[in-house]
């Protein structure tokens, strides 16, 4: 009898301890798969409208930024879609609402104008994009996601400084 309550108990804690588990890996994959959804939108965001970009500015700094954009983010949206993959998430399917509708404002845009709103939402898209992955980069529950985040980070951080000196150069906020 003794031997049964013994088994119990221990079977006991052993589910107790498993459904614990799950819970902690139920978290860390919403985590992961959060970051995963909002970095897989922001790259298409960033390839949409840079798309938008080549075709409308007159600027050929912003046209070639905006290039370099679309290469970019081509390749880390490709980098992700496969690491999540492996890691059976989900990536994003379309840009967030936001960017439909900085788009849908953009497309009617032509010139200096254009410039400015596109590379204004550059600044801000990258600012949102670095915390992001800083987060990522220290809070991520999957070492793989989270090294690739930390990987990622610094070209990132660069197309910040780009997009800042750009801004400045099109005639945007002087303070960013």
């Amino acid at each position: 009898m003794n031997r049964l309550l013994l088994c119990a108990a221990l079977l006991a804690a052993c589910l107790t301890a498993s459904a614990r588990d799950d819970k902690d890996k139920a978290k860390a994959s919403t985590s992961d798969q959060d970051f995963v959804t909002k970095a897989g939108a922001s790259d298409l965001a960033e390839i949409n409208i840079s798309r938008l970009a080549v075709k409308n500015s007159k600027d050929e700094g912003v046209r070639k930024f905006a290039q370099q954009m679309i290469d970019d983010h081509t390749k880390t949206s490709k980098e992700l879609s496969t690491l999540a993959g492996k890691k059976n998430l989900s990536g994003a399917k379309r840009m967030d609402d936001e960017h439909d509708k900085l788009w849908t404002k953009l497309s009617d845009m032509k010139g200096e104008e254009f410039d400015r709103a596109y590379v204004a939402g550059q600044v801000k898209d990258h600012e949102t994009a670095v915390a992001l992955f800083e987060a990522q980069s220290k809070d991520g529950q999957d070492d793989d996601i989270k090294a690739w985040a930390k990987k990622t980070l610094p070209h990132l951080k660069e197309h910040l400084k780009m997009a800042r000196d750009l801004n400045k150069k099109v005639g945007g906020d002087k303070d960013k």
